[in-house]
């Protein structure tokens, strides 16, 4: 079995060669962007012809002459200058779709290919401050690629570089041994952030604190060899540290997001290799001097826009930056988690930066031919009016604010819509749909795009929103609700055996936490006896959308974009619905169309639930 959109490829690709084409000529196959123009369409033939001299109708006819249709292809016809669209016969893609199950993750298996080990680097929030809104973006589309590329079967290793070294810590430990030191090292993070904005007012007004903070960071560097004072120092830093991980930790709970305490690798954990760097780079004569401070320069045209702002490495005072320690951090990803893709999911603002870095590890021997470094750069987000989110007082806003706001208003839809609920079930649902729209509005934009943060769109249940797509699941759940009721006297909520088969309907009780999350299921025995039949137009359509779920995800994790794979799920919801509407399930013609059409919702639903779970968003049976 391979898929679809290889299987065309092999067939026009034989038909290039049979025509002496050469073999570099792209094919280009693509999706048809309209109906009317097929299932696909081959873009390749008329910058071919034109390199060949030839008129581009004539040499598309002779492609479709030499294509071997059967048994994939029911059409092929020419449009335009040269395009040619292809039209799939019904009763292979029938038999295609009919091959999808989790056990070949609904054709992404077939994608896989050569396993490599992916390092992501996503979240890393700086501590001794609360997760705000500028760490949503990072650690939703980090944790989204991170699962794509799992279920693609590749080895993904998370790396949360969370920002635990530097002068900041120096300044607050300098506060809370001058202003609070009384002999305990534990706070709350809400009390470490008013004791940062009180330590920075005091470094930026008082030289001789500002010396003394920086003193600290020296003496954190080395603190074993500093007697008492550098154990004081350390036992702070590592409560700064404890706090701020909790509190990190809480967030990604309530995010639903996979990253873990063996997932962080903070930027400490790089300190001993920093004087091998600098090493390293002396000994490829990378490193020049310039006022005291040592320096990676570039040739004319190696950065971009004339750019030749020096990458530094070592400061006048001979402390290291955070450039120093990203180059520790890709030999350490490279050569010891043995990384083949190493991506760096980091605001886009930080792009210059990158492309220095990844010039300099190349040149420092860090990476190997088959490495990819790669910025997975997003935009900013902004409030309605299009600016910066802040507060209404213009501070930062938290993280967990915006989550409990979200929540908050959630409810409310919630009661609107199910007030005879009980108030578990209200909670629950608020909960995953807050969480999922959160998540949703964000990776349905191009990340590189800034984009408008809005809670009445993300909440809304029309257009292109999580909630939207939990509720088309819900509908296709409901739908086999009925028909398992049509079928049985028994309720399905208190009828005792864990899987219920009925004339081909089970009913499975998956409760986790409510009865919100019990699904109904198809029995192996119903999938042997039937056949999906494909008999209308709104049937082909939602097949092949089917059919494509391995190729959407293959390009997401290819390009690292998650907008593809929601706009993927928004469009299969769509042509769900389409499908719904004009081909009766519960009242179909025959017996066997009816169970026809009981398999495509049901593979629809599972996709559905599967792309979703991808996007590290929870579904419900019931809204």
């Amino acid at each position: 079995m391979q898929t679809i959109s290889k299987i065309l490829e092999i067939k026009f690709r034989r038909a290039f060669n049979q025509l002496d084409i050469p073999e570099d000529s792209p094919i280009l196959l693509v999706e048809a962007s309209k109906p009317e123009f097929g299932d696909f369409q081959i873009n390749g033939v008329m910058g071919i012809a034109k390199k060949l001299k030839l008129n581009p109708r004539d040499l598309a006819q002779k492609v479709i002459d030499n294509v071997e249709l059967s048994p994939e292809i029911s059409k092929l016809e020419i449009a335009g200058p040269g395009f040619i669209n292809i039209i799939l016969d019904d009763n292979y893609l029938a038999t295609y779709i009919s091959n999808l199950n989790h056990e070949n993750r609904f054709g992404a298996q077939l994608q896989m290919g050569k396993t490599k080990t992916v390092v992501i680097d996503y979240s890393s929030p700086n501590l001794a401050k609360e997760m705000h809104v500028g760490h949503l973006r990072s650690t939703v589309i980090g944790d989204c690629l991170a699962s794509v590329f799992e279920y693609m079967g590749h080895k993904v290793i998370r790396q949360n570089h969370v920002g635990d070294w530097g002068t900041q810590f120096g300044m607050l430990i300098a506060y809370m041994i001058e202003r609070i030191d009384d002999g305990t090292f534990e706070h709350d993070i809400s009390d470490l952030e008013e004791f940062y904005r009180k330590a920075k007012v005091r470094f930026d007004e008082d030289a001789t604190f500002a010396d003394t903070a920086r003193r600290y960071v020296v003496i954190l560097q080395n603190w074993k060899n500093e007697g008492t004072e550098g154990e004081k120092v350390h036992n702070y830093w590592v409560s700064f540290k404890n706090a701020s991980l909790e509190h990190c930790q809480e967030i990604y709970n309530k995010l639903k997001i996979k990253l873990t305490h063996e997932d962080i690798a903070p930027e400490s954990m790089y300190n001993d290799a920093l004087d091998n760097v600098i090493n390293v780079l002396e000994n490829k004569h990378l490193i020049n001097v310039s006022n005291g401070a040592k320096c990676i320069f570039f040739a004319d045209g190696e950065l971009s826009g004339g750019e030749t702002t020096p990458y530094i490495v070592q400061k006048q005072d001979g402390g290291y930056l955070y450039s120093t320690t990203d180059l520790a951090a890709i030999d350490y990803r490279v050569n010891q988690l043995k990384g083949d893709r190493v991506l760096y999911v980091v605001d886009a603002r930080q792009g210059f930066h990158f492309k220095q870095l990844f010039i300099v590890g190349e040149k420092a021997g860090y990476t190997t031919k088959d490495t990819s470094l790669e910025h997975v750069a997003f935009g900013t987000m902004t409030n309605e009016d299009g600016k910066p989110f802040k507060t209404r007082t213009g501070g930062t806003v938290k993280l967990i604010e915006l989550i409990n706001e979200a929540v908050i208003r959630a409810k409310k839809i919630v009661l609107e819509r199910n007030p005879d609920w009980n108030e578990s079930d209200r909670e629950y649902l608020a909960n995953v749909l807050a969480i999922g729209a959160i998540k949703y509005a964000d990776l349905s934009k191009n990340r590189e795009s800034d984009y408008i943060f809005s809670f009445d769109k993300m909440l809304a249940f029309n257009g292109n929103t999580a909630p939207y797509l939990m509720y088309a699941y819900t509908r296709i759940q409901s739908l086999l609700r009925k028909l398992y009721l049509a079928r049985s006297s028994f309720d399905v909520f208190d009828f005792a055996p864990d899987v219920l088969p009925v004339h081909g309907v089970a009913y499975q009780k998956h409760q986790i936490s409510s009865s919100l999350s019990m699904e109904v299921r198809i029995d192996e025995e119903f999938f042997k006896q039937t056949k999906i039949k494909l008999t209308e137009k709104s049937e082909h359509k939602l097949a092949l959308q089917l059919a494509n779920f391995s190729d959407c995800l293959y390009m997401t994790a290819k390009e690292c974009y998650p907008h593809y794979l929601c706009q993927y799920l928004y469009n299969l919801s769509v042509n769900f619905m389409q499908f719904y509407e004009s081909c009766s399930i519960l009242r179909a013609e025959s017996m066997e169309i009816k169970n026809s059409r009981i398999l495509l919702a049901h593979l629809t639903a599972q996709i559905i639930k599967t792309g979703l779970g991808l996007l590290g968003i929870e579904t419900v049976e019931r809204m």
